[in-house]
């Protein structure tokens, strides 16, 4: 079965996708390419999408619209809402949520493997902090609409300002902390799926 599937794709995107498209797709994570053979007319799409996303998220982080923490933080945040409300733009809601889910299975096996994601390893907490603002990011907006893209950067600058998404609780020296306000140490989270870091509203900082 899952062998009829890879071949399918192969016939249906080897009009899209170049040879060096086929080497990037093996580089891929499991859950990513599961997510490609299930949308091979949207994948190239969505790879211009994300790195468009990276783009905006490091302009943002140079300026004084967001706290500049793009690990946990208000810039970590945006980027997922803008990743989402990009993709809803230009695929729809059920491709763009599906491909944010796969995306978070990644982080997962990345978690297993004790790989890095943004400079830190994945956990649970983030996780969950992710698929939250993804789903903020989806309410932004809608297919095909025509809200162009410096505005829907106001308009999720503005979400995030106003407590409608989640960022994980620091200190200003950029320690975690639990949801009582206590620092929790590196030796605590080392190697951890789960652990006591807390989600707090976006406008905490």
């Amino acid at each position: 079965m899952k062998k009829a599937i890879f071949i399918i794709f192969l016939l249906s995107a080897g009009q899209i996708f170049s040879q060096s498209d086929f080497k990037f797709f093996f580089k891929l994570s499991r859950p990513i390419k599961t997510w490609v053979i299930f949308h091979p007319f949207k994948a190239k799409k969505s790879l211009r999408i994300s790195l468009e996303t990276n783009k905006v998220a490091d302009s943002v982080a140079k300026t004084n619209l967001l706290d500049k923490d793009a690990a946990g933080g208000q810039v970590d945040a945006f980027r997922h809402a803008y990743w989402m409300a990009r993709l809803r733009q230009e695929m729809g809601k059920s491709a763009a949520r599906s491909l944010g889910k796969a995306h978070e299975k990644e982080n997962y096996l990345t978690y297993k493997k004790r790989k890095l994601e943004d400079g830190v390893v994945p956990d649970e907490i983030s996780s969950e902090m992710d698929l939250f603002n993804n789903d903020q990011g989806l309410k932004l907006t809608r297919k095909r609409s025509k809200t162009s893209r410096n505005s829907l950067v106001y308009r999720i600058v503005n979400a995030i300002k106003s407590g409608k998404m989640k960022i994980i609780k620091k200190d200003k020296k950029g320690n975690f902390l639990t949801c009582n306000g206590k620092t929790i140490s590196a030796e605590e989270l080392k190697g951890k799926w789960k652990n006591n870091k807390c989600l707090v509203v976006s406008s905490e900082f």
